[in-house]
């Protein structure tokens, strides 16, 4: 194996570590400026990665995609515990709507600042220059990927959960009682639109928002 491909491996991991990991802090944060202590005593507002690790989420998922020869790694971190019921008593329904949004909300804002940083760049000179280049774009694409994917509101994504609680603070029972419906089938919904030709069609954002990022 050449250096410039254990140097992309390297930076396909720690890319993904940090997309996926300030995804999960960001939910814990925005619970605790609402008044949530809950993630902060579990010490999950720590950016110490093995905090986080979720056995399939964060190691055996990525690594099964890595060794198939997936055209991009994939995973999650273990969920932050969060009080809603304490966030939602301070901050009520925008404050519960602001949680659920905080991760995806990280993921698009670190893609664009680092879309801007990559627009400075120049051609790297060294290793270490062509590490951070590689770092820069696998990102870029994870936290676009996450971002997109958790915006979908099919449960358990973080979109659904935004949306439900949109829904609850103006009274929209029929969204409510269809998300009530559906929610023991998310997980059947999402591989639905994963492992299906769908998945051309679930996935077809990512590709136009990561092109015009880059380019």
């Amino acid at each position: 194996m050449e250096s410039r491909d254990i140097i992309e491996i390297v930076a396909k991991i720690l890319a993904l570590m940090i997309a996926i990991i300030g995804h999960e802090i960001m939910h814990g944060y925005i619970a605790y400026r609402y008044g949530d202590n809950t993630a902060k005593n579990a010490g999950r507002l720590s950016i110490n990665p093995i905090k986080h690790v979720d056995l399939v989420g964060t190691i055996i998922l990525p690594a099964l995609l890595f060794f198939s020869h997936a055209p991009f790694l994939f995973g999650w971190a273990k969920p932050v515990p969060i009080n809603m019921r304490e966030v939602m008593n301070n901050g009520g329904y925008k404050a519960a709507i602001s949680v659920s949004l905080a991760g995806i909300a990280y993921n698009f804002t670190l893609a664009i600042v680092l879309s801007i940083t990559f627009s400075f760049l120049s051609e790297p000179t060294s290793y270490t220059g062509l590490f951070f280049i590689y770092l820069i774009i696998q990102s870029i694409i994870y936290n676009v990927v996450l971002g997109v994917f958790n915006l979908y509101p099919i449960p358990p994504l973080d979109g659904s959960h935004a949306l439900a609680y949109l829904a609850a603070s103006n009274g929209w029972y029929t969204i409510m009682n269809f998300f009530d419906k559906i929610q023991r089938y998310g997980m059947v919904i999402l591989l639905l639109f994963i492992a299906t030709p769908l998945s051309d069609y679930f996935f077809a954002p990512i590709g136009y928002i990561v092109n015009w990022l880059l380019n």
